[in-house]
């Protein structure tokens, strides 16, 4: 059981390109902080200050955390502020990372360049953010809900769709067929759209589908032609494989800095994040954006559209972050910040602008490196609170606190997630559980902070918990249905309260006992026939009875050797990208077979207990034991089924 969990957490998180669950902290009131207006105390965000600031921070990250190389552009003021390469883009040859030729992967930060050009067709025109995305489409999104999904709701991640990984990443020299991949990777429905924000990739990729079909151009020549080009991005791409003249640029990935290098990664849905860039050519698209769609002479939106791409478009309360039109909401001391963060399995990668104060931040690592939390957000925040103190008023904790700590309590399933799938699993294992603690606070075993104990949280508001000692809020409210949610700081997932189906808090105990009771009576299995053979005593079996214990034994064999088989298999899968693809199903399927007899054998173990309890000269021993094997085969069915393991798909 523990390497079950081990390969689907590992399964569920590593082919996420934003973080599953957020430390960025939530909005704070409208206090500003200028440049031009710097308090006594304060540093002032000049080229010199940042420089020495980073100098002194960022090469002993990479040291400490096992990461090869970072790149660094800050913007201000409609111009570059800093741009720097840190460490070596290859760490045997050690060849340094350059700002301005180095090229990196900034992974979902690209699904801005998409929601960009998809707000340039928009201004001419020529598509409708209102209307169904099927009018625009060379295939039909299923029906559902009896509602369509708009490109609004791809914006905001609100088609309803659920998790999919199949084929997300590969490698080779192939170039994707992103039509082809959209057409046959159609993710089931689960929420109404408009409704549950669940971040989408597919969705992004639909988005950039779109813009194809509509310009009448390959998506990656639109991008370069509208957006490259007008910038002056000359070491940017949305192309895979590499152009030959930029190849030579490209910065290997690596997990650790002291691994290997890691292969090319090619990015099926491409438009959702397969850019590969430098900071220097980041900094020019923070530029446009902070300057309404202006860089220099060349505009790449109108400033009403800019305006309106950086304004709140979706939220689940007034009081939360909110999706803009693909930014998203990251405010924080005392300035409304939007940004969004991405990541390959290899490239990591944050993008903040604060519009107030026209400043932009892009960094990115070549490594995931070691450290926890994540060196890109704590050098964010270190940034923040060097350059932007802020001082949050005190607030009291109300008198409500305790009695709500305790109704807010239970364990929540978060929106993202694969529902009709065998990752199911992964999600029941992902899940985290709000528990009341000291006097009327909360605390959320998941979201440690940097000393890596659970942070804790106070009511400051209605049902709204701020962190002690910190800015993040967790603000919960019934959904649509009546069921209990948490909202989060990043706005693109919530976090649902689950019942006692899907609760891992009583699920992972049953089926780890379950399978430890397997695993022993195997064991035990020969052993206590050699003790039996030692003393000379033998079993008073009948022949049926001897075949149905062998029978039991064969229904455990089977469900070990499944649940063996997804652990070793998902395991597998997260090294070898390639194996999560038609390839792989084979294999996943086998093992589904065996575990579908492992199943059907329960109704052998329940007529074995029943033809126990029949006979009157069992000793009771042998009954409960009897009794005791059909109650494990349960607890493995009850995780099977709650984690869809035994539901046979080609898509997951």
């Amino acid at each position: 059981m523990p390497l079950m969990m081990l390969g689907l957490i590992l399964f569920s998180s590593v082919w996420g390109q934003v973080p599953n669950l957020p430390t960025t902290p939530n909005r704070e009131g409208n206090a500003q902080l200028t440049a031009d207006k710097t308090p006594s105390g304060v540093h002032e965000l000049t080229a010199l200050d940042v420089e020495a600031f980073l100098d002194g921070i960022v090469p002993l990250q990479l040291e400490r955390d096992d990461i090869a190389g970072a790149t660094v552009a800050i913007v201000k003021d409609g111009k570059l502020l800093f741009a720097k390469g840190y460490g070596y883009s290859d760490y045997e040859k050690k060849k340094t990372v350059s700002a301005d030729e180095t090229l990196f992967r900034p992974g979902s930060v690209s699904k801005l360049f998409t929601w960009t050009a998809m707000m340039q067709l928009a201004e001419q025109g020529k598509l409708d953010l209102d209307r169904n995305v099927n009018d625009y489409l060379d295939f039909k999104i299923p029906d559902a809900f009896g509602q369509p999904v708009t490109l609004k709701n791809l914006l905001t991640h609100t088609p309803g769709f659920e998790e999919q990984i199949k084929d997300l990443f590969t490698i080779g020299s192939e170039s994707p067929n992103l039509g082809g991949y959209l057409k046959t990777h159609i993710p089931r429905r689960i929420y109404p759209p408009g409704t549950v924000p669940a971040y989408s990739n597919y969705g992004a990729a639909l988005a950039g589908y779109i813009v194809e079909l509509v310009s009448g151009r390959p998506f990656h020549e639109y991008v370069e032609e509208n957006i490259f080009k007008p910038l002056g991005m000359i070491h940017s791409t949305f192309r895979q494989p590499l152009p030959p003249a930029l190849a030579p640029f490209m910065s290997n990935g690596y997990q650790l800095a002291s691994d290997e290098p890691k292969p090319f990664e090619v990015v099926v849905p491409f438009p959702a994040g397969s850019m590969s860039s430098t900071a220097a050519d980041m900094s020019r698209f923070m530029l446009a954006h902070l300057q309404d769609g202006q860089f220099g002479d060349a505009r790449i939106l109108r400033p009403e559209t800019a305006r309106l791409m950086h304004s709140r478009l979706f939220a689940l309360d007034q009081a939360a972050n909110a999706m803009a039109y693909g930014f998203y909401e990251e405010s924080r001391n005392g300035h409304r910040i939007i940004g969004h963060a991405g990541d390959t399995l290899y490239f990591h990668s944050d993008l903040h602008l604060i519009p107030d104060a026209g400043v932009g931040f892009f960094v990115s690592h070549n490594s995931l490196g070691s450290g926890n939390p994540l060196p890109r957000t704590t050098l964010w925040e270190m940034f923040l609170d060097r350059y932007f103190p802020y001082t949050a008023p005190a607030t009291p904790t109300l008198d409500s606190a305790k009695e709500d700590a305790t109704a807010v309590s239970g364990s929540y399933i978060l929106s993202r997630r694969s529902e009709t799938s065998f990752l199911k699993a992964a999600t029941l294992i992902g899940e985290f559980t709000v528990s009341p603690v000291g006097d009327g606070m909360i605390e959320v075993a998941q979201l440690t902070g940097p000393n890596g104990k659970p942070k804790r949280w106070r009511e400051v508001a209605p049902m709204t918990f701020l962190e002690t000692n910190g800015r993040d809020k967790l603000i919960f409210k019934p959904d649509q249905n009546g069921r209990m949610q948490v909202i989060l700081p990043y706005p693109f997932f919530v976090g649902q309260r689950v019942g006692l189906f899907e609760n891992n808090k009583i699920l992972l105990p049953v089926i780890g006992i379950s399978l430890l009771i397997m695993l022993l009576t195997l064991v035990l299995w020969p052993l206590a026939w050699f003790v039996r053979r030692h003393h000379g005593h033998k079993l008073e079996l009948t022949p049926i009875e001897r075949r149905l214990r062998l029978a039991v034994r064969i229904v455990f064999a089977l469900v070990l050797f499944f649940m063996a088989a997804m652990t070793g298999l998902v395991v597998y899968a997260s090294t070898h990208i390639w194996f999560l693809s038609d390839r792989g199903n084979t294999w996943f399927h086998l093992a589904q077979v065996i575990g579908v007899l492992g199943a059907i054998g329960t109704l052998v173990v329940f007529y074995n207990a029943i033809q126990s309890w029949r006979n009157q000269e069992k000793r009771i021993w042998s009954k409960l034991q009897a009794t005791l094997f059909v109650l494990v085969c349960f607890g493995f069915l009850w995780f099977a089924f709650a984690g869809n393991l035994l539901r046979f798909s080609s898509n997951y």
